[in-house]
Formats: C-alpha cells, sequence, structure tokens
C-alpha cells in the first residue's frame, strides 16, 4: 500500500473527530425521546443502529490506520537493508580503489597542459621476389628497373623488407590565444638507410624523419597555418594507390606520382567555412628551394639553395560526397651556378622549374578510382623526369580502380608512365649514363582486411625505355616484383 500523504491523514484524523462527536451530539435527542414516550423505542432502535454504523466505520478507520503502519514499518527495513547493501559496497569499492593505487602505474604520456599526444601507426612486413635490380633500391622502395640489364638473367633476388613500418604522435589541444590553437605531427619511418654495411647491417634499418611540423589554426574562421617540414601540395596525399607493399615509395613513384617533402610554411584556408554542399579549401605553401648540385647536397649549397629563390606552390581543392578533385601548380627559380657562383654552367645558368597537375577520387558504389595527370619542365627535386635534373619537360599520371567484393576482400588494378622529353633528356644527360626516356608500371593486388589486420599479395611489372652509356642506342629493359604482405594498424 502506498503511504497516504499529509492531506489524506487530516481527512482521516477529521473523520475520527466527526465519528466521535456525532454520538455526543445524539444525547439530546435521547432526553426528548424520554419525554415522548410513544416514539422511545423507535428511537432508540434508530440511534442503536446509527451507533453501531459509527462503530463500523470506526474499525475500518482503525484497520487502514494499521495497514498504514504496516507498510511504513515495512518501508523503513527496505530503507534500512538498502542502506546496508550500500555501504557493504562503498566498503568493496574502497578495497578496489586501495589495491589498484598499490598496483603499479601504466606508462602515461606526459606533455603541456591541455595538450593531447595520441601514438598511432603501422607495423608492415613485405616478403618479395624480384627479377632485376631496381632504381631507389629493392623491396619496399623498388620503382623501376635499372637501365641496361634486359639481357641479364642473373639479377633475380629476393628478401623480407620491414622499412615500411612507420610510427607518428600526434599533438591537439595546444592555444595560442583565444582564437587561435593548433598541435603537430611528427612522422618516423625506417628508410634512412642500414647500419653499416657489414654482414649484419641488412637487418638494421635506420629510422628516418619524414614529418615534423606544427599547425596554428582558427576554428571561426577555417585558416590554417601549418609550419615545419611537410608534404608538397604537388603530392597527392589522399590519392595515392593503394598498396600494402610500396608505401613510402607509392606505386608509380617517380613514374606518374610526383611530389616530395619539404621545410616551409603552408597556409590552409577553407573558402566556403561551415557552408552545406562542395567544399572547398586553398592551399599556399611557400617551401625550401633544392636540386641534386652543383654543390653539397645536404648542407644547402645547391642550385635551389642559392639566393632566396623557394618553390611557391598553390592547390584548389573540392570535396563532395563521394568525391574530391584537386589542382595544383608549382614554380621555382634554379642558378645552376650554385651558392658559391663559381660553377661553370656550358648549357644554361638558369632554369625555370614549374608543374600543373589535376587529380581526383571517386567512390561509386563498391568502386575505388584515383587517378592524377600533370605536366611540366624541370622538376626532378619533385620526383618527375624520372629523377633527372635539367631543363627537361615531362608529363605523366596514373590510375588505379579498385573494387570491394565484401567488407573483407578488395582488387586493385593499377597503371602509371612518366614520359620526359627525348630531346631534352640527351641535352641534359651526364656523361656516361643512360637516359630515362619512358617507363610504365602495372600492378594488381588482392587484399584482405579484418579489423586493425591487412594481408596483400601483389605483382608489379615494368618497362623502361633508355638510352645506352653512351647516349646513341636505345635499350628497353623490364623487370617483375612479387610481394606477400602483411600490416597491422595502430
Amino acid at each position: 500500500m502506498k503511504p497516504i500523504r499529509n492531506g489524506g491523514r487530516k481527512a482521516v484524523a477529521f473523520s475520527i473527530a466527526c465519528a466521535l462527536m456525532l454520538p455526543m451530539a445524539a444525547w439530546p435527542e435521547l432526553a426528548h425521546a424520554q419525554s415522548t414516550p410513544k416514539k422511545t423505542a423507535a428511537r432508540e432502535a434508530e440511534l442503536e443502529a446509527r451507533v453501531n454504523q459509527l462503530e463500523q466505520q470506526l474499525a475500518e478507520v482503525k484497520a487502514m490506520i494499521q495497514a498504514q503502519r504496516d507498510a511504513t514499518t515495512q518501508a523503513t527495513a527496505t530503507a534500512q537493508a538498502a542502506q546496508t547493501q550500500a555501504q557493504q559496497t562503498d566498503e568493496k569499492v574502497t578495497k578496489v580503489e586501495k589495491t589498484v593505487a598499490a598496483a603499479p602505474a601504466k606508462p602515461s604520456f606526459t606533455t603541456a597542459p591541455g595538450v593531447s599526444v595520441a601514438f598511432h601507426g603501422f607495423i608492415n612486413a613485405s616478403a618479395f621476389s624480384q627479377s632485376k635490380g631496381y632504381t631507389f633500391g629493392n623491396g619496399a622502395n623498388a620503382e623501376y628497373p635499372i637501365p641496361g640489364t634486359g639481357g641479364r638473367v642473373n639479377d633475380s633476388l629476393s628478401g623480407v623488407d620491414v622499412r615500411n613500418t612507420r610510427f607518428w604522435f600526434d599533438f591537439t589541444g595546444a592555444k595560442l590565444n583565444d582564437q587561435w590553437s593548433g598541435g603537430g605531427r611528427i612522422e618516423m619511418d625506417f628508410f634512412g638507410g642500414f647500419n653499416g654495411t657489414g654482414a649484419y647491417s641488412q637487418q638494421q634499418p635506420t629510422p628516418r624523419l619524414r614529418q615534423a611540423y606544427m599547425d596554428i589554426a582558427n576554428a571561426d574562421t577555417g585558416t590554417t597555418f601549418r609550419i615545419g617540414q611537410m608534404w608538397n601540395l604537388m603530392f597527392p596525399l589522399e590519392y595515392i594507390p593503394q598498396s600494402l607493399s610500396h608505401i613510402a615509395f607509392p606505386l608509380g613513384y617517380g613514374t606518374g606520382v610526383i611530389g616530395w617533402r619539404y621545410p616551409g610554411i603552408i597556409l590552409m584556408q577553407d573558402l566556403n567555412h561551415g557552408a552545406q554542399g562542395v567544399k572547398w579549401r586553398f592551399d599556399l605553401a611557400v617551401l625550401e628551394g633544392s636540386w641534386n648540385g652543383p654543390g653539397n647536397t645536404t648542407n644547402y649549397l645547391t642550385a635551389g639553395n642559392a639566393g632566396f629563390k623557394p618553390q611557391v606552390e598553390a592547390r584548389l581543392t573540392a570535396k563532395g560526397g563521394n568525391w574530391q578533385a584537386f589542382v595544383a601548380g608549382h614554380y621555382s627559380k634554379l642558378d645552376l651556378h650554385g651558392v658559391d657562383g663559381a660553377t661553370i654552367t656550358p648549357i644554361k645558368s638558369n632554369i625555370t622549374s614549374s608543374a600543373v597537375e589535376l587529380g581526383g577520387l571517386w567512390t561509386p558504389g563498391n568502386f575505388i578510382l584515383k587517378s592524377a595527370v600533370y605536366t611540366g619542365n624541370a622538376i626532378g627535386q619533385i620526383f618527375g623526369n624520372l629523377s633527372q635534373f635539367g631543363d627537361i619537360k615531362d608529363k605523366g599520371g596514373y590510375l588505379q580502380v579498385g573494387y570491394k567484393f565484401t567488407p573483407n576482400w578488395s582488387a586493385y588494378g593499377t597503371y602509371a608512365t612518366a614520359k620526359p622529353n627525348t630531346s631534352d633528356v640527351l641535352r641534359w644527360r651526364a656523361a656516361n649514363t643512360a637516359g630515362l626516356l619512358k617507363n610504365r608500371q602495372n600492378a594488381l593486388s588482392l587484399q584482405y582486411t579484418a579489423g586493425a589486420y591487412d594481408f596483400s599479395v601483389e605483382w608489379i611489372h615494368s618497362n623502361l625505355d633508355s638510352t645506352t652509356t653512351n647516349g646513341l642506342a636505345r635499350q628497353k629493359t623490364s623487370a617483375n616484383e612479387f610481394t606477400l604482405n602483411g600490416n597491422y594498424r595502430f
């Protein structure tokens, strides 16, 4: 029974009072009845019946009061039991907290107040078999074969490469003032070479700094300044062909995929910040100049570092529901006299480096399409011209088509090509070296993904056209690479 509220209790008390007073009100009637003998018997019977009725009502009220008392007693007992149980629970929690406090603490990141640190990356292993030796290196950074090995059969090799393994720290929450905040990233992999040249050095890859930058952003205006070393705007970072064997050196890198990491500053501005529909963003970058000489390439003494002649780039990006596209441009000036101005330049003293690139991503249904094309001049420093340096015109691009059969299984086909101008290559070809004229790369892969794990089997085939080392004859070199790959993301 539910407890009777204060109003209900007052009503009960009033009823009892009324019941008690009613018999008293009946006494004058009894006196009057004594003076009227004829009506005495009937009146007494009526009064007796009335008294019996009132006594019955009083008994019911008493029963209700007793029931209320019983309910109150039961509720009190229940509350006391709940309080006892809560006290016992608190005692158990206190014991657990003391136990946890006594246990050794887990390692944690500590940094500036208000700044959050996230540690991410992946562990990658690639078992490979190649029919030829490759430019840039073998295994995970094989892109196109070393020219002139087409007729040789003893260049086959195999191994296991773990250098794609990468980790990075993301920092967020740093405050500049009330309007500006930001963070940064430090990113490394293991393509920094090997630890020495001895018999055991191949199993000791050296860490390499990839990116190290800070962001200063205004959330109200959609403005971000990125300062440090990061990918330049010509590198199609969000459109790179999918591969588990070629990650740091993507499929088609130097053969349709151009770009490199440079120190500098990038302004990123949302053009319709907060609006609905297609998202537009404009990026503008001023980056360190670079070239392959003529001075020291690791001490800022190249033609790209002579004077204050940075690389200037811009990019416009549009993003829709299942698509995005970009157009980017590059410009820089190169002084081939070098920093000291003493280098003799028999061909040309100054070069203008320029390029335009167009690319995009589209995911209709289960399909995945990625592509980019470019045309440029003197862009060896951003992996154009098949990494040949000079006043060389170049054009190239790539296309990848993927299809997801299930949430776990997918397949990808990739084609990439680059074709520098033959006359320019012959003119700027270094003595006793082969001039690279054209490369085509084809790749097929079947990939299985489950949770944080990825596995794939991939085949990469390259066809390279080049000159002989004396520049007089032409030659073709083809090579194949088969890989079995495993990747764990964290």
